[in-house]
Formats: C-alpha cells, structure tokens, sequence
C-alpha cells in the first residue's frame, strides 16, 4: 500500500524580509498505485512539498499520512520511500553493485544472499546486469540514472518519489527513460510521486497532475482535464507549448471586443460570461491548434503573417494585426507566404474567458475549481 495523504501542509522559513512560506496549507490525496506528478515554475514549491513527504524537510504545520500512519516525526529510512534525486547521488568509490545494495545493508536485516538476489535481479529490470562492477565515473549519463532508479527498486518502499531525475539527460535519453520510468511504475504497481518543471514530462507520464504556484495548488486533474478545462489563466498559460493565445477583450451583447478585433459568441455563451464575470475587464483565450484557419466562414478575423515555422507534421503561424499577435498551429502541408492574409475563425466550443482581476476561468466545466481541497483533488 502507499497512499498518501497531506493535509493543510505549510512550510516556511525566515529571512531579512520575514517569513516566507514555501508551501501555503497544500490538502492532496494520492491514490494507492498512482503515478502523480507535481508540475510547476522554479520556486513554486514543488521540490520543497517533495522533501516533506520524504522527510527530509521539517513540516511548519499540518501532517502528512502514508496509508494510516502519521510520519510527520518519523526518520526518512523508516517511512517506507525511496528517492531518486536530480543529480543521482551515486557514491563515486563504490561499484554500481555497492550503490544500489548500500541502503539495504543498512535499513534492513536482509542477508546477503538476499540482497545480492534483489540486485541482479533489479540490474537485469533495469538494463543494467552488465555494469554492477564498473563504477558511476565509468557510466553515461542515462546509465547513472538507471543506477539510481535501480537503487531506489530493490528497497521495495511503498512510495517512489522522483526529484526531476531527467533532467541532466539530453531530448532523445529524456524522451527514452519517460517511457522506462512509466514501464517499471507499472510493472512495480508501487505509487510514484514525480517532480518536475517540464510540462511535457508531466502531460505524457502521469495518471494526475498538480499544478502549483506560490506554493499553493492550483488544480488538480488528468492530464486531458487541466489542457482542455484550465481553471484559471494560470494554468492555460503553463500547460501547453506553444502557449494559449490570450487577448484583453469586453463583452458587449454577444460580441467580444478586442483592440484590433472584434468577435461575435453564442448568446449562450456570453450568457455564461457575464453570470460568472467579477468584472467588466475579460481575458479571451484558445490554444493555437483550436484556430480553424477558414477563409469562407461569417465570423472571422484577419491578421498578417509574419513568421511560419515549419515543425514537420505541423506548421506553425505567427500572425499580427496592430499590436495584437496570434500564433496558430496548421497541419504541415499549408502554406502561406511571408507578408500574407490569413482569414481565420475561433470555434466558440475552444474559447475561454477569464476574469482579468481573479484569473478564473468563466466558462470552465461545473465541479472543475481552483479552490482545491482534500475533497476536491480526490475526484
């Protein structure tokens, strides 16, 4: 079992300028057997939330659980976790063979046999068998992070807990371990609990994501769910590359006002707007491939090309008119010429408008909300 479940969790410290809260009162549930990834700018706290559920931070108030136990004062080798850090923490005189057995030796009464057999056994998993005599000065990059990973393995814990392990491989090795760490998460069945700052690793590899910001969570989901439901702008800018292309508007009737732009909506859906609106100030938003390039529709909007980048399968557009900028994602074989108009329409079904003072998303899907809570993130 490795349930984990955090409550009202805060950590601060204090500097010349006060005290500075890391993580502010962060409740989130992760599901036995779960591959959940916390996903977020650098100093937002995910490394620090990370640390606590190790033990390698002190918790300033609120508690962690794994299964039923309380291990907010339990030493780190006791909790049942197992860490693989971003730099690997290899012991550079020992063989791989003495890393990955090192912990066991100390934690458990194992005997020998048995920790030579959940070695090999290990190594052989992770592709590693032929390297247990050589050294980490002696092994690539991606070979030293098998080695972690593999150390991490034969402890057996309930919770595997990633600290941006990929990040010091280059693309194609980064792109190759993702689907490893996701096989042997599988494989294991043991829940994992996965750091980074790379959102592509966080849409491919997870059953869940949190999204944090200034220590607090922002939402929780699948990854389908926080693409195409955003609860606030917050996270429609961070999840998705190229970025959403987000536009100051009004709304008056059923038509969204832009600088350069103006758009008529469903009256249904400016309906929606102006119910939910705290303000008069809107943000409008959609994601560069929800623009439908369409030259014969009624409502449209014109702007200038100013730059194609041609992506294979995909071609990208960046397009202006006066001070506005679009960028829309077209399949690879269109084409346009520098300089060119391009006519285009925003599919009302990929639009969102957000309240320009909150950030909140006026027309995300009912029950999806940033306030998250225990209850909350647990759907």
């Amino acid at each position: 079992m490795g349930r984990i479940t955090i409550d009202n969790v805060r950590k601060e410290y204090d500097s010349d300028a006060g005290t500075i809260r890391a993580v502010d009162d962060v409740s989130l549930n992760v599901r036995d057997g779960e591959f959940l990834t916390i996903v977020g700018p650098s100093g937002s706290g995910k490394s620090t939330l990370l640390r606590m559920i190790a033990g390698l931070e002190d918790i300033t108030g609120g508690e962690i659980r794994i299964d039923d136990t309380v291990v907010n004062d339990i030493a780190p080798q006791n909790r049942g976790v197992a860490m693989v850090f971003q730099n690997y923490a290899l012991y550079p005189h020992m063989s791989v063979r003495q890393n990955m057995s090192y912990g066991l030796k100390l934690t458990t009464d194992l005997g020998d046999d048995e920790i030579r057999r959940r070695v090999e056994d290990t190594a052989e998993m992770m592709g590693i068998g032929d390297l247990l005599d050589k050294k980490p000065n002696n092994l690539s990059g991606g070979q030293q992070q098998r080695v972690a990973t593999g150390r991490a393995i034969v402890r057996q814990p309930d919770v595997f807990l990633f600290d941006e392990p990929l990040s010091n491989l280059d693309a194609k090795l980064r792109l190759h371990m993702r689907t490893e760490l996701q096989r042997i998460q599988e494989e294991l069945e043991t829940t994992a609990v996965y750091v980074t700052h790379d959102q592509t690793e966080a849409m491919t590899m997870s059953d869940r994501i949190v999204i944090l910001n200034d220590g607090t969570i922002q939402q929780v989901g699948t990854p389908a769910e926080v693409y195409a439901d955003p609860v606030n702008k917050f996270v429609a800018d961070f999840i998705g590359s190229p970025s959403m292309n987000f536009f100051d508007v009004s709304l008056e009737e059923d038509v969204l006002y832009g600088d350069d732009f103006d758009y008529a909506i469903p009256s249904s859906f400016a309906s929606v707007v102006r119910e939910n609106a705290r303000s008069d100030s809107l943000v409008l938003g959609i994601r560069p491939e929800h623009i439908t390039v369409d030259t014969d529709g009624e409502d449209t909007v014109t702007a200038t090309l100013d730059v194609l980048e041609h992506e294979g399968s995909d071609n990208y557009l960046y397009l202006s008119k006066g001070d506005t900028e679009w960028t829309v994602r077209v399949d690879g074989n269109t084409r346009f010429e520098w300089g060119e108009t391009v006519e285009f329409s925003l599919p009302p079904e990929h639009l969102h408008v957000f309240d320009a003072e909150t950030g909140e998303n006026l027309v995300v899907e009912e029950g999806m909300t940033a306030d998250v809570d225990s209850s909350s993130v647990t759907a």
